[in-house]
């Protein structure tokens, strides 16, 4: 009995830590379509596409979405080629040392992108005249994010047998073809997670953008809503629910497209 009581004491308590967690999500969801900022949870009423007008009105932020868009995929492109390259090599080369320096890699790169280094990162920067530039963006992202994307990747290339390679150079293809034929579709599930990884991290990214863009016409989107504040600081609730919903879709669509492309499945030729 006692342990009858228990699981159900445990099924009330998960039940309220998921409302807890699920009603802002509600809100997020029916605040875009409310005429007033309202907490009810119920359908809005009167129901309104004002507040998705009045956005698509703001040329400003519009063209911020677009930006986004042009630094996360400049970002995944070149963080995606980069670490397979680089962790492939690490992976399958015999260097002296190679784990210390991925891991000082890893180390020293999470202060590249975070307020303690973006002062000589703007120095550099400004020094080579890629101030106000997607470019820079593109670059401080890639130099902050590549450490860890070759140790994911890196990881996972150690647990493909080289027997793989080995049979393909033995039939006669040459590395670049063994690379390119035998080991890249099998290491093509953690590079498709690395790109997931990596367009999060730069789609949301805020400080970097805001430090080394000076244009409006530059920004992205994670600067571009704060032109949804009032003069006295104070959200707009309406117009930034309507405009973060935008905000979140081009996420929500990546991880639906390779959840179904490819299911986040880790496994490719590989027999235990």
């Amino acid at each position: 009995m006692s342990r009858y009581f228990s699981r159900i004491g445990f099924s009330a308590l998960a039940s309220f830590l998921g409302a807890a967690f699920a009603l802002p999500l509600v809100w997020f969801i029916f605040a875009p379509f409310n005429a007033r900022a309202e907490l009810g949870l119920a359908i809005p009423s009167p129901f309104t596409l004002s507040n998705f007008r009045t956005v698509f009105e703001n040329a400003f932020a519009m063209k911020a979405l677009l930006n986004s868009l042009i630094q996360a995929f400049g970002g995944v492109i070149l963080i995606g080629g980069a670490a397979t390259l680089a962790a492939y090599a690490l992976s399958r080369s015999s260097i002296p040392g190679k784990r210390v320096v991925t891991y000082l890699l890893l180390l020293f790169s999470s202060v590249v992108s975070g307020s303690a280094a973006m002062v000589p990162i703007f120095l550099i920067v400004s020094a080579i005249g890629l101030v106000d530039s997607h470019l820079a963006v593109i670059l401080v992202f890639a130099g902050g994010l590549l450490p860890t994307a070759m140790f994911i990747l890196r990881d996972f290339i150690d647990a493909i047998p080289r027997s793989y390679e080995e049979s393909a150079m033995v039939a006669g293809a040459s590395p670049i073809q063994a690379f390119f034929d035998v080991a890249l579709p099998v290491i093509r599930p953690g590079i498709v997670v690395v790109v997931v990884w990596a367009f999060v991290n730069i789609w949301g990214g805020f400080l970097i953008p805001f430090i080394l863009l000076r244009s409006d016409n530059l920004m992205p989107a994670s600067v571009a809503i704060y032109s949804f504040y009032s003069e006295a600081g104070t959200p707009i609730v309406t117009l930034l629910g309507a405009y973060a919903l935008l905000y979140s879709l081009p996420v929500i669509i990546l991880y639906l497209f390779v959840n179904w492309k490819f299911g986040f499945r880790f496994f490719g030729g590989i027999k235990s």
